[in-house]
């Protein structure tokens, strides 16, 4: 099957992670990429817990690697996905950066993840976690999704999974696709982190339990309170 091609040049991507996640010093450094496994492994013996830190290097070929201010924001998902952590292209076997063309379309994404999480664990109701977003930009060819209802069930996964690898081994940048989350938004996932540019950082947010569902998230800056629908 012939997958159709287009270029994504949005101004603006948005992508939302955990607070809990620091910056990791190897990637933000001005060290050659091509020497971060020796520098690992030096600073290794005296803190065993670093490599835990910076991940599994080895998922991200030298070339393809990004480094400097911000990069541990866009390198951080290629070297520490895990198959505990899947996603809709992905099977947690190889990383992903997810991103939304808006604060809205990111949130609501994230939102569905926490929630499963908050349901398997059994949380109590109150405000969870703090998450900030990244703001960034894209460029790029990606493989295009509109219209593959295979590929954006709700909650099946199998076939856009099998997909990704398939995408990814052939060389593809990454995919789009129509939100599933937040109807008339893009999302977007690309393949290797020298695909989009380092992103800064924006705004930090709280989301609520209700024991059942995430019913507010609030702007930690500005204190604005908003409903989820």
């Amino acid at each position: 099957m012939t997958v159709p091609v287009r270029r994504v040049a949005w101004p603006r991507t948005v992508r939302i992670i955990r607070t809990i996640y620091p910056p990791i010093d190897l990637f933000e450094d001005i060290a050659d990429p091509a020497d971060w496994e020796a520098l690992a492994s030096a600073e290794a013996k005296f803190n065993p817990r670093i490599r835990d830190s910076i991940g599994d290097l080895s998922k991200v070929p030298v070339a393809r690697r990004v480094t400097g201010p911000g990069a541990s924001w866009v390198m951080a998902p290629f070297v520490h996905c895990s198959p505990l952590r899947p996603g809709r292209f992905s099977d947690g076997s190889f990383g992903l950066y997810y991103a939304g063309d808006s604060t809205e379309v990111a949130i609501a994404e994230t939102i569905h993840h926490h929630a499963r999480f908050m349901r398997a664990t059994n949380e109590a109701p109150g405000w969870t976690s703090q998450f900030r977003e990244l703001i960034g930009s894209v460029d790029t060819d990606l493989d295009d999704a509109t219209g593959r209802a295979d590929l954006l069930h709700p909650d099946d996964y199998g076939p856009s999974q099998t997909f990704g690898a398939e995408r990814r081994a052939a060389g593809s940048n990454g995919i789009t696709w129509p939100s599933v989350r937040y109807p008339g938004g893009q999302s977007l996932a690309v393949f290797w982190p020298d695909v989009i540019p380092i992103p800064t950082q924006g705004a930090h947010f709280a989301y609520h339990w209700n024991g059942a569902a995430v019913d507010y998230v609030k702007q930690l800056d500005t204190g604005e309170v908003m409903g989820v629908i």
